[in-house]
């Protein structure tokens, strides 16, 4: 439920926080960052263009909220997801009263002051992994996607037959996760276009991008103890957005019988901020009711609450810059915008279901959501959808077109959860430029 921190006439004494596009003071989001000069990576607060030292700031704060800022004090967030969500909420509300401007008023220039030296410029800041990642699954909760994808390969029952009971996953690869900003080698692999007689190796031809929120784990469970449906949101420590790079044509090829391999695993791109559950709770929404004739959650996935509020109201966009716009001086041309109300699967059905068998979840782990797609093409989330498979290239206003990423493409993610009567708030964001090929 909304609190005081998401107060709408709340302002801080930090000015760039006030009408900041991502990181007012309502938002607060936590990450791991280096300051500048090459200091050791340490736990941070995203707000306006600053970051504040969350170290430097523990000795102001007591309590719940002084143990989650040491948590918080190493190079992972690990130790402070483990908290779970009360010392997570004290530091939030501890943070919001020392960065708003009430504080001043109340306690004067000097109070301002000894807290303006914590703050260091985030254009000067390194932005680091917010975790260290144990295990990765990517979810295919995007019921657009789904029917989009399946509709080039199956047209006639897009959909397999499990999609609508069981919230559908592949174990991805942990070590490849990368931060925004880091550069996207071009994998190679087998490749076999449907006219070749036999399968090649080589650089993959149809490079793609997925627009995929990203959840990290808070406190985790114990092997062979589910988590029951109506206690996962408190498994959930944040969000982050996520970008599930994806080679085509080397997944058309080795997909069956077990799934993504080499084409999904060479790298994954992860925005740097975690937006918190606590931050995201104005932007909640049922969850959309399923079209008549399908069927209802099991009970193991089924619960009111959830139901009720499981859902989420985040606008996502998706731009290209190409090389060529770069030296034509254009900015990011929007290929995409969709919503995260648009997921079939809540994000605590996904919790639930993972553990469903006694999977053991551990503080850190990275769930991916899986491409979300509106119903409209102007929302697909991957350039799949987009071209119908290559076959209709979108034309950019460089005179270029793209079927698939070309070397030197980079694509960027932003978001922003808006609703009427709050102060929106965004979540940085997320980008990757793509590089040949090792070896050219």
């Amino acid at each position: 439920m909304p609190d005081p921190t998401h107060d709408l006439a709340l302002r801080s004494w930090v000015e760039t926080a006030n009408g900041h596009a991502d990181f007012p003071i309502q938002n607060l989001p936590l990450g791991i960052f280096s300051p500048p000069g090459g200091g050791s990576p340490r736990g941070g607060v995203a707000i306006g263009d600053m970051i504040l030292d969350l170290t430097a700031a523990a000795p102001l704060l007591e309590g719940d909220a002084l143990r989650a800022a040491e948590a918080a004090a190493g190079a992972t967030l690990n130790p402070l997801f483990a908290l779970g969500a009360g010392p997570r909420r004290a530091l939030r509300a501890a943070l919001s009263a020392l960065l708003a401007e009430g504080m001043v008023k109340r306690e004067g220039a000097a109070a301002r002051a000894r807290l303006e030296v914590l703050l260091h410029e985030a254009a000067s800041c390194t932005l680091h992994l917010p975790a260290r990642i144990g295990d990765y699954t990517d979810f295919f909760a995007g019921i657009h996607h789904a029917t989009n994808t399946g509709r080039q390969f199956r047209p006639e029952t897009p959909l397999l037959p499990n999609y609508k009971y069981v919230p559908v996953a592949y174990h991805g690869r942990a070590s490849s996760v990368r931060v925004s900003g880091q550069p996207v080698r071009r994998p190679r692999g087998q490749r076999k276009p449907p006219t070749d007689p036999a399968p090649s190796f080589g650089p993959c031809r149809n490079l793609d991008y997925e627009m995929e929120l990203g959840l990290w784990i808070g406190p985790g469970n114990a092997l062979g103890e589910p988590i029951p449906i109506g206690r996962a949101a408190e498994h959930i420590a944040g969000f982050c957005l996520l970008n599930d790079w994806s080679a085509r044509d080397i997944q058309a090829w080795e997909y069956q019988p077990l799934g993504p391999f080499l084409a999904k695993n060479f790298h994954t791109t992860v925005s740097p901020w975690v937006v918190t559950p606590e931050a995201l709770a104005p932007f909640r929404i049922a969850q959309p009711p399923r079209p008549e004739g399908d069927p209802p959650p099991m009970d193991y996935l089924l619960d009111a609450r959830d139901q009720a509020e499981g859902g989420l109201d985040i606008g996502l966009e998706v731009f290209i810059l190409t090389r060529a716009m770069r030296e034509q001086g254009r900015r990011p041309y929007r290929l995409s915008h969709g919503n995260a109300r648009h997921l079939y699967w809540t994000v605590a059905q996904m919790v639930a279901h993972h553990t469903a068998g006694g999977c053991d979840l551990h503080p850190g782990d990275l769930f991916g959501s899986g491409t979300i797609s509106a119903p409209e093409a102007t929302g697909y989330g991957a350039l799949l959808e987009i071209t119908e498979g290559g076959r209709n290239p979108v034309m950019l206003p460089s005179g270029e077109a793209r079927a698939y990423l070309a070397d030197g493409d980079e694509v960027i993610f932003r978001a922003h959860a808006r609703r009427e009567g709050c102060v929106s708030i965004g979540f940085g964001e997320c980008r990757g430029m793509i590089l040949p090929a090792p070896g050219g």
